[in-house]
């Protein structure tokens, strides 16, 4: 039969049952990937999160070609010139595709009057979501999220939520355990497609990361059956035990298609109502899923394209040379926490907030620079995951559009959560001297700078009456500024 439409896939709609695919017909129907140059280079990315996502492309690209599909895997300059080379080798045919995941991709793709398909690799629709917002006083995910375990009916009984609370966080916060044994995390052997993207990249990859849906899949298994009971409790904890805890592993399959988060949460809700996995950790995990995902998703296209531009803080200071050079300093903490995305372009939710995010915030890093330095380095970096999370969350940039407060903490925070505190050179309950917490000094330099923002602020009234008690605060001042020449410096 003479072919009717071209389907392009971008490389984070890997999934044959959703997108543009889910009625797609061999018979009818041309696949095309494009793995733009611009793509590769236009960014100094992570060569981890390059490889695991070329990888899964092309193996997804097989995969479909392997169901009878034609498919055409096009290597470009851009993304337009292979849409251009696709028309070429097929025919002047319409070109289907999903609706893009960011703003950017949106706009550039309108350009080649593409028909798009409504985005259904979320559970919340784009309209769906901006229906919610529109109705809010204020965006709180909380009440997003109840919403959701209402519509989706997930972890209900009746109009009561299982176990009788919406939320079991406040049981989640335990500081890393002492005498624990971690159970291990899979590896994924690499096959030859793998290979040959390692060898274009120059990289050795490691084997953390699947890059094919049967990779995912078992990805998924283990992490409920292994990791899934354990999740909830030390969610929160950072320890140098071990460098993901019980965290799932799955938001990079989540954000490129592999999975789904429909078949994600049916996978933990089973776990609870089949084999006795406890609500707590099941509770906090489909949070993650169909709250904060969801949330994060819906926020980025109500908030608009021009959201990322926000700095009412006025931060600009340059990016700290230890982001990108672990040995560019002293801090426990820092230090293993870039170390682990310096090898596997991923570290857990808590160390991004409360270290990485902390560190930027406090000193003043331009909200703009972090951002683009988080979506380089992070396997699971896309643009609507951490425009919102950047912006809104790690860096108060949007003034408390999307969080009332600034996610800041001194040393305190830190050496109840984490185990780096013992046997470093700084000390958490110090903010002067040369061996003061790095953390704990910028903490309240951070509120001092920051008064006129704060003050009115009712969730900020503890913290300011704090600070307004320091007896020490022009020492603190003379502190903080050699702290911030340090850290410019790499030396502290």
């Amino acid at each position: 039969m003479v072919k009717q439409r071209i389907l392009y896939i971008p490389h984070d709609h890997l999934n044959r049952a959703f997108g543009v695919l889910k009625d797609a017909d061999p018979e009818l129907d041309t696949v095309v990937f494009v793995e733009s140059q611009r793509m590769l280079t236009g960014r100094p990315w992570h060569k981890e999160r390059l490889f695991f996502l070329l990888s899964s492309a092309r193996h997804f690209a097989r995969e479909l070609q392997e169901a009878g599909f034609t498919t055409h895997y096009i290597q470009a300059p851009t993304t337009l010139d292979g849409l251009a080379q696709a028309r070429n080798l097929v025919g002047d045919l319409p070109i289907h595709c999903a609706e893009p995941s960011s703003h950017r991709q949106f706009a550039q793709l309108k350009e080649a009057a593409l028909v798009f398909h409504p985005n259904d690799f979320f559970l919340t629709a784009r309209p769906l979501f901006m229906q919610w917002a529109e109705k809010q006083k204020s965006y709180v995910m909380e009440n997003f999220y109840r919403a959701q375990r209402v519509r989706l009916n997930i972890l209900m009984q009746g109009p009561d939520p299982v176990g009788g609370r919406w939320n079991f966080d406040a049981d989640n916060r335990l500081p890393p355990p002492k005498n624990y044994t971690w159970p291990s995390y899979l590896e994924h052997e690499r096959d030859s497609i793998d290979q040959q993207v390692a060898e274009q990249l120059g990289f050795q990859p490691t084997k953390t990361w699947a890059t094919t849906r049967e990779g995912a899949l078992r990805q998924l298994d283990f992490f409920v059956s292994t990791h899934l009971s354990g999740f909830g409790p030390y969610e929160d904890a950072i320890t140098k035990e071990n460098w993901a805890l019980h965290h799932s592993l799955l938001s990079p399959y989540l954000n490129n298609g592999l999975l789904h988060a429909e078949e994600v949460v049916a996978a933990a809700v089973s776990a609870f109502e089949t084999q006795g996995a406890p609500i707590g950790s099941v509770e906090a995990f489909v949070r993650q899923i169909i709250g904060w995902r969801e949330y994060i998703n819906g926020m980025y296209w109500f908030l608009g394209e021009d959201y990322r531009n926000e700095n009412q803080l006025g931060a600009t200071r340059k990016l700290l040379p230890l982001y990108r050079d672990s040995s560019k300093t002293k801090m426990n903490c820092v230090k293993s926490v870039v170390q682990d995305v310096e090898q596997r372009s991923w570290t857990h939710h808590i160390p991004r907030l409360m270290v990485l995010s902390n560190l930027a915030l406090t000193t003043g890093v331009n909200p703009q620079v972090f951002l683009d330095w988080m979506r380089e380095q992070f396997i699971d970096a896309t643009d609507w995951v951490m425009v919102p999370n950047i912006i809104g969350m790690a860096t108060h940039a949007d003034g408390g559009k999307l969080m009332t407060k600034p996610y800041a903490s001194g040393g305190a925070y830190l050496n109840k959560m984490t185990d780096h505190c013992k046997g470093c050179f700084y000390d958490p309950k110090k903010r002067t001297g040369d061996d003061a917490c790095p953390f704990t000094t910028l903490y309240w330099d951070f509120l001092d700078r920051h008064q006129d923002s704060f003050k009115k602020n009712h969730r900020m009234f503890q913290q300011m009456s704090g600070l307004n008690r320091l007896s020490d605060l022009p020492d603190v001042r003379i502190r903080a500024a050699e702290v911030l020449r340090g850290l410019d410096s790499g030396s502290i």
